[in-house]
């Protein structure tokens, strides 16, 4: 399985205005070009938080574990329209309660992308999709502590988890 590198994807400007197109391929070829996508985190309510494992055929960080979902959003749709079909897509559920946390510019050498960071407590079985990933799991905070900076996860996720992820649990707000 491969990315459809010919996919189109909306080109924003940081407040997250349309200002144009742009193909998956050229979005991340090193253009750098700003394009908006989604991230869930999903915590159970015993506080551990569900990774995903990136399949080997993606072209950005494969085989590495990352954010339980997250994926670009498509030509003419919406965030919220965005994250309900990624996350039906990747983790095969539409009942869960997002609540978004932050908006912010990520900077890789390949790419640029606003990303629009949501979490959510979930306690039924996920099921994630064999297409879209290697597999997932839940992992407790401490073993996630342990493993940054050994090149298990990908810098996206290790960023945000510090960045945003780890304030946003620190004030309480990881477990509703």
């Amino acid at each position: 399985m491969k990315d459809n590198r010919y996919e189109l994807f909306p080109i924003v400007d940081k407040g997250g205005r349309f200002l144009g197109t742009i193909s998956r391929g050229h979005a991340h070829d090193g253009s750098k070009i700003l394009h908006p996508v989604v991230h869930l985190h999903v915590f159970n309510s015993r506080g551990e938080l569900y990774l995903q494992q990136r399949p080997v055929w993606k072209d950005i960080q494969p085989g590495k574990w990352d954010t339980a979902c997250g994926g670009h959003v498509n030509l003419g749709e919406h965030i919220d329209e965005a994250l309900h079909r990624e996350v039906g897509e990747e983790l095969g559920i539409s009942d869960f309660c997002p609540r978004p946390i932050t908006r912010y510019v990520f900077e890789s050498q390949r790419e640029r992308e606003l990303v629009h960071v949501h979490v959510c407590t979930y306690d039924r079985p996920l099921h994630p999709s064999n297409n879209e990933l290697a597999g997932g799991r839940f992992w407790p905070l401490e073993e996630i502590r342990g493993a940054l900076g050994k090149g298990l996860f990908t810098p996206n996720f290790e960023s945000e988890l510090v960045t945003y992820l780890i304030p946003y649990i620190n004030k309480g707000a990881g477990r509703r």
